[in-house]
């Protein structure tokens, strides 16, 4: 089998299994709906016969956003990876890894303790004031990180430090946080409690603009992949290619962790993966992507709401469990002076 005939199936594989897993997320939880029922109500909806007893609002008020959200911020998280990873040209750079989900946390919260003492701060600011912190950590990022003409090993160790320093802005304020204290501290954690149409549908454009956007610029990322010189030399403006995937990682993971918290190591494990999958071809490689982070964030937040009902698990709990021992078996994979 050639590697386009196992990307086109293993697209296929992931998109069938994003519809299950959300028909199953559609299912369970502290009332379970058989999957001909679930079916049944979300095509009556479709055709604006909605019944509006109990089932329907379970199903269409706050399980279908909920997916909805998961899919998208899965989405988004891993191509903004993808698309990181791409830029400095490391196959284990991640918005989490380079820091770029603490800068936008610090906006984020920022934004929250703001809101109520200054009356121009209300919650539509806060998507606003994570997108600044993202963007400016990741500028921040990309020229530490650079040496001469191309981006240098010191990027991981710049993401590690911009990182600490944004977890330390972070801790001071929740040390002022107050009577707020818990809830931002279950912000931090990572999850789509709170999911409601409103986030679904702010997230789902900003997933859907970043996926068509890479898959414009797959050709260019396919070539920016031999080095700065030579994809200059075959006709791409790898400056122009830098600053688009830099405005798109950093809106991308910043709108994704004002609505849901930090959940780590989505755009680092999703996109690697696959990769060794797929092949280096973006071309197949940043579809695959999006479906891959989709269906991780689907059953991560499955698993999160179900595992210790009632209780709920924070998602980047889920996600940190997974995706650390993944973490560590790349490096030790790919070696560490190979990684960095």
């Amino acid at each position: 089998m050639t590697s386009v005939s196992r990307a086109k199936w293993l697209t296929v594989v992931l998109l069938t299994a994003t519809l299950v897993a959300a028909l199953v997320s559609l299912m369970v939880g502290s009332v379970t709906i058989p999957p001909a029922q679930v079916l049944e109500r979300c095509f009556a909806a479709l055709k604006g016969q909605m019944s509006n007893d109990a089932t329907d609002r379970i199903l269409l008020s706050t399980r279908l956003p909920r997916i909805i959200l998961a899919a998208a911020v899965g989405s988004a998280l891993a191509t903004a990876g993808l698309a990181a990873q791409t830029l400095f040209r490391n196959p284990l750079a991640s918005p989490y890894i380079v820091g770029v989900s603490g800068g936008s946390a610090v906006g984020a919260v920022a934004a929250m303790l703001l809101m109520g003492k200054v009356a121009a701060i209300t919650f539509a600011a806060v998507p606003v004031f994570s997108v600044l912190g993202g963007l400016t950590v990741t500028a921040i990022v990309f020229f530490l990180g650079r040496r001469g003409h191309n981006v240098g090993p010191g990027l991981l160790l710049a993401g590690i430090a911009i990182g600490a320093l944004c977890s330390s802005v972070t801790a001071a304020a929740l040390y002022l946080a107050g009577e707020r204290l818990q809830i931002l501290v279950f912000w931090l954690m990572g999850g789509l409690w709170r999911a409601n149409w409103q986030e679904a549908l702010l997230m789902a454009p900003v997933s859907a603009a970043g996926l068509v956007a890479l898959i414009i610029l797959a050709p260019a990322m396919n070539v920016a992949l031999v080095g700065e010189r030579s994809a200059q030399d075959l006709g791409v403006n790898i400056a122009r290619l830098q600053k688009l995937l830099l405005v798109l990682i950093g809106v991308e993971t910043a709108v994704a962790v004002s609505l849901t918290g930090v959940i780590g190591f989505v755009g680092l494990i999703v996109p690697h993966l696959l990769r060794l999958v797929v092949g280096a071809d973006h071309r197949w490689l940043v579809p695959a992507t999006a479906l891959g982070g989709a269906l991780l964030l689907i059953v991560a937040d499955t698993l999160a709401r179900t595992l210790a009902a009632p209780v709920e698990i924070p998602v980047g709990i889920l996600t940190a469990v997974v995706g650390a021992p993944v973490f560590l078996w790349l490096l030790q994979r790919r070696g560490v002076r190979e990684t960095l």
